[in-house]
């Protein structure tokens, strides 16, 4: 970051190709849609290269960034709170502008036994399910942690409060995805 605020535009190339991808997976989790996702780590870059000249390397990059990252999410699903809901049954269309099926129809078919596939699929539901269920605090510290393997120290930044509230929240986010996915336990063990 440093080198960009210097001029070096490779930098910012590489600062891109870097942390792109954890980002757009964090922001991803965080909003739901792919469109959203793609629109909002533009932002977030876009925020990178006006903020360059402000930034200090008080913090890791990777907080400042996930701090950006965050704040737009917090606002997209202040703003989304207010729009309705889109239907399962709504057509989807591609870049192209061809009909691609309806959000319902999108389960992709990767895999082994049918019967782990299916175990699979209804659990990784029920997980995004789970997850979506937790309090905004609790789902953006267990995304942080579990997605983008952020230190409790760097979450603690990210979000602006002390380590020891963002390992509660861990807990907490643990205890409610345990409560919610207790009827998966038994049958996951039987599957293996």
């Amino acid at each position: 970051m440093e080198a960009f605020q210097r001029g070096d535009t490779r930098a910012f190339e590489h600062l891109l190709r870097k942390h792109k991808r954890p980002v757009y997976n964090f922001v991803k989790r965080q909003v739901g849609s792919e469109s959203t996702s793609e629109d909002l780590v533009q932002e977030v870059f876009l925020r990178v290269i006006k903020g360059a000249a402000s930034y200090k390397r008080e913090a890791k990059f990777t907080t400042w960034i996930y701090t950006i990252a965050r704040n737009l999410c917090v606002d997209q699903s202040r703003r989304a709170k207010h729009r309705r809901a889109v239907s399962l049954d709504q057509p989807l269309s591609g870049s192209d502008g061809e009909q691609r099926g309806t959000m319902g129809d999108r389960v992709p078919d990767r895999g082994p036994a049918v019967d782990r596939q299916a175990i699979g699929q209804e659990l990784k539901g029920k997980l995004e399910e789970a997850i979506a269920k937790l309090n905004e605090e609790q789902r953006e510290v267990f995304l942080m942690r579990e997605y983008s393997n952020l230190p409790f120290k760097e979450i603690a930044d990210i979000v602006g409060c002390p380590e020891n509230t963002v390992k509660s929240r861990m807990r907490y986010a643990l205890e409610r995805l345990r409560q919610e996915l207790e009827e998966y336990r038994d049958l996951a063990q039987a599957v293996q």
